[in-house]
Parts: C-alpha cells; sequence; structure tokens
C-alpha cells in the first residue's frame, strides 16, 4: 500500500516498486484525492501472452485487483499484441487507464488508428530543454495526455541553476526547479517529480500559486533544444540494444 503523509493541504502519496513495494520511488500530487496505482509492461514482456502474464504479476506485487494505469514500456517489440492484452484487461475492469510511454508520433498514432481502447497517456521524456512541441500538438488532437518523464532532466544541462529559470523564479520567489515545473504544468504536461526527501517534495507541490506570464513562458520556451538529453528512439543504436534485450 502507498505511503501517505500530509504537507498543507495536501497529500503526498510514495509511488512503490513492484519488487520492492514499501521503498518509495517516484511521488504524486493530489489535494484530497485518492492515491493512483500504476505500472507498466516492461519490454521484456512485450506480446500478448507474456503481457497477459505480467499485468497478472503485477497484480500481485501491488496486493490489488485493479490498476488506475498501464503503459507499455517502450514502442519496440510486439508492442501490438502487449496493448491486445491491457485493452483485455481494461473491457474486465482491472485496468481504469491504458496508454503508452516514449512513443513518437509516429508510432503512437500508427497505434491508435488500429486500437480499440484509444492511449490516455503517453508518458515520453519531456524537460525545459525537450519540450515535446510536436509530440504535444498530436497529442492533444488525439485526445491523449502527455505525462513527463524527468521533468528536471536529472539536472542534466544545469537545469537547477539555469539562469534564465533563475531569474524569472525571483520575481515570485520561487526556485528554478519550481519555475521548470510550472512551466511544464501551463503547458498542459502531467509532472510527477522524483524525490525522497520531504523538503523537495514540498517545493514540488508549492508551484500552484504563481502564473507564468506569457513573456515568462516564451523566455521558456526558447531554451527547448529539441532532442534527448539521454537517448533517441530514432537512433539505430538505441535499437540495437533494446534488441538486444528480447
Amino acid at each position: 500500500m502507498p505511503q501517505i503523509f500530509r504537507i498543507g493541504p495536501y497529500l503526498i502519496y510514495f509511488w512503490t516498486n513492484e519488487n520492492k513495494p514499501v521503498e518509495p520511488i517516484h511521488v504524486h500530487i493530489a489535494k484530497g484525492k485518492p492515491s493512483e496505482n500504476a505500472t507498466k509492461v516492461w519490454i521484456t514482456n512485450a506480446g500478448y501472452e507474456k503481457a497477459k502474464a505480467s499485468i497478472e504479476e503485477s497484480l500481485k506485487k501491488l496486493r490489488t485487483d485493479y490498476l488506475d494505469l498501464l503503459l507499455i514500456h517502450q514502442p519496440f517489440g510486439d508492442y501490438y499484441g502487449t496493448y491486445r492484452a491491457m485493452e483485455e484487461f481494461y473491457k474486465a475492469g482491472k485496468i481504469r487507464a491504458i496508454g503508452v510511454s516514449n512513443f513518437g508520433p509516429d508510432r503512437y498514432l500508427d497505434l491508435e488508428h488500429f486500437s480499440e481502447i484509444k492511449p490516455a497517456v503517453n508518458q515520453v521524456e519531456t524537460h525545459v530543454f525537450q519540450q515535446q512541441k510536436t509530440a504535444r500538438e498530436y497529442m492533444q488532437k488525439y485526445g491523449c495526455q502527455i505525462e513527463s518523464w524527468g521533468p528536471f532532466a536529472e539536472g542534466k544541462n544545469g537545469l537547477f541553476t539555469n539562469p534564465v529559470l533563475t531569474e524569472i523564479g525571483k520575481k515570485y520567489e520561487k526556485t528554478a526547479a519550481q519555475t521548470a515545473l510550472r512551466f511544464l504544468l501551463q503547458s498542459d504536461v502531467v509532472v510527477i517529480p522524483k524525490s525522497v526527501h520531504k523538503e523537495r517534495m514540498k517545493q514540488n507541490i508549492d508551484v500552484f500559486d504563481f502564473t507564468l506570464t506569457a513573456e515568462d513562458m516564451a523566455a521558456i520556451e526558447a531554451l527547448d533544444g529539441g532532442e534527448s538529453l539521454f537517448f533517441s528512439h530514432y537512433d539505430p543504436k538505441t535499437v540495437e540494444w533494446f534488441m538486444s534485450i528480447l
């Protein structure tokens, strides 16, 4: 079960690792809302039969009879078979929402076109240096919510001391990190900032009492490099590595 504590009016829900159910790895920010449990079908479990077994195993490890959200881990392998299995669990009421992770607009559109239950979420690398402008345009068009993994870019490119974020943050008495989160929220991106430190969690929540101006947003938009800071799913070497673990 999730660990819960209160910071002001907010309840903090720790997301937990399937294999270590008491170890917090993510924090879900909500205001008086119930906790959410979510997981993924990993690429090594791609395909209809393996995905079904994986989902059952996830339910068992998380000690629950349903999932709020289930995502496909990567856009490689037999993800069509994986998605068919997810649709069956959705229809059976064991999953409340299904989606994908790391799908570019091209792969998303292909899967969306041939799916019965449309993907509700696409979790992709999204931060001020990779703003996913094209992906956001198409996800919005097809009613899919973009969710950011790595909203702080894991500190790459000096995000926490970036002069643009720092100067804008000073106007509102906020940190560069808080300014980066606020930018994503105002860009209609769901964020799940990772932290196990209570003080950092407080800061991550304290982003709802100010609004960036159009000028602020434009200045931060200019930071976008349009490329991953980690790896590209279009790089043949990356694809070769994923294929090597299947």
